[in-house]
């Protein structure tokens, strides 16, 4: 049996989520902008109700509810619709500000922003993946539009201190833009306290559908559409919005609200006996900081060994990665922004636990680690 411990690329949908869509895909299907009979009308409650769900999740009022199709959109509006938005309205500030760690949802937006006249800075990071607030505060400019910085980390799930990068953005009126994709339903986050100015979700991530997403934005924020065609989401993203998935991001919210403390908690002792475990193999290193991450995650370089040949090895056993879902193979550049060698990045194993993950898929997991380590290394 395949161990599943790869929940930072997709988690299962949750039953309870597959159960509230349902209806919607054929016995109450309509258009939620249509509100010309009761069907419609009732198709537009439960995406309002949805709206309801996000916005209480994170803090704010529903109208700051975007629906999109997940986070790399989000992230694209945030980001574009920000920097078309100030050239509208004449706005002389261009600059802007990221880690070298973040995905490349924000990276290759930031990298289409900066060949059109937007300068941007990606600042490294220190050895454990967190932002050197003292550089970030160096590196904000007179000109400085926004700065985006992730909530955690997609392999090495380090949590970035999101109310000290608010607070040194709104003191000198920059906006903070927050991926928060592997956050939202994992930690608490409430944007109004934090001081956030754009966040970015995505249903998958946390027991939802695929193919579904939002972005949250503050009041008195100004975006530029980059999707045209219709009304939709207050003329921000064009589109017949898909309500089986919105009501099913909406249930994976409430559902992820309701049992996020104790799950951490579990998931943070079963993880910590997985690094104990690996640990007493020898030659494990431990990538990200060791406590400021996500409970459900861990992310180890296997040292003395070949990273696509251990790689092969656990593929009979684990469903785990060397990186991110979107790397292609490629040697993590988050890991090389923490100093790691190619050899030491390409051994790097990341599990990703999750809702449904047993004691006996750790010890399985173990054993198969132990067996691949031991199969490579000379004895």
């Amino acid at each position: 049996m395949l161990t599943y411990l790869d929940h930072h690329a997709t988690t299962p949908c949750d039953p309870a989520v597959l159960e509230a869509m349902a209806p919607w895909w054929h016995d109450r299907c309509a258009n939620a902008s249509g509100r010309l009979h009761r069907r419609s009308l009732a198709a537009a409650a439960a995406v309002d109700l949805a709206r309801g769900q996000l916005a209480a999740a994170l803090g704010m009022a529903a109208e700051a509810v975007v629906f999109t199709s997940g986070a790399t959109e989000a992230n694209n509006l945030a980001l574009a619709g920000v920097a078309e938005a100030a050239i509208e309205r004449g706005e002389p500030r261009r600059h802007l500000i990221s880690l070298r760690t973040e995905h490349r949802a924000v990276l290759d937006p930031l990298a289409w922003l900066a060949r059109h006249g937007f300068p941007l800075d990606v600042l490294p990071v220190q050895a454990d993946g967190l932002v050197d607030l003292e550089r970030l505060a160096a590196a904000i400019r007179p000109d400085t539009l926004l700065v985006s910085v992730m909530a955690a980390n997609n392999e090495i799930g380090v949590l970035q201190p999101l109310a000290e990068i608010a607070a040194l953005c709104r003191n000198q009126g920059v906006l903070f833009h927050c991926d928060a994709a592997q956050a939202v339903g994992h930690i608490p986050l409430n944007m109004e306290r934090l001081g956030i100015d754009l966040l970015s979700l995505s249903g998958h991530k946390l027991y939802g559908p695929q193919g579904i997403g939002a972005l949250l934005v503050r009041p008195g924020v100004r975006l530029a559409a980059q999707q045209r065609g219709g009304g939709q989401e207050r003329g921000l993203r064009a589109g017949t919005l898909p309500v089986p998935l919105v009501v099913g991001l909406g249930a994976a919210v409430e559902a992820a609200m309701a049992d996020r403390q104790p799950r951490q908690e579990r998931l943070g002792r079963l993880r910590d006996h997985l690094w104990r475990s690996l640990e007493a193999v020898g030659g494990m290193r431990l990538n990200g900081h060791p406590s400021q991450r996500l409970a459900h995650n861990l992310n180890v370089s296997v040292l003395g060994v070949e990273g696509a040949e251990l790689h092969r090895r656990l593929r009979r056993d684990l469903a785990v990665s060397s990186g991110s879902a979107c790397s292609q193979g490629q040697p993590s550049a988050v890991l090389a922004a923490l100093g790691l060698s190619r050899e030491e990045a390409a051994a790097a194993i990341r599990f990703g636990l999750g809702r449904e993950t047993s004691e006996d898929d750790i010890e399985r997991a173990i054993a198969a680690v132990r067996q691949a380590v031991a199969e490579q290394r000379p004895s």
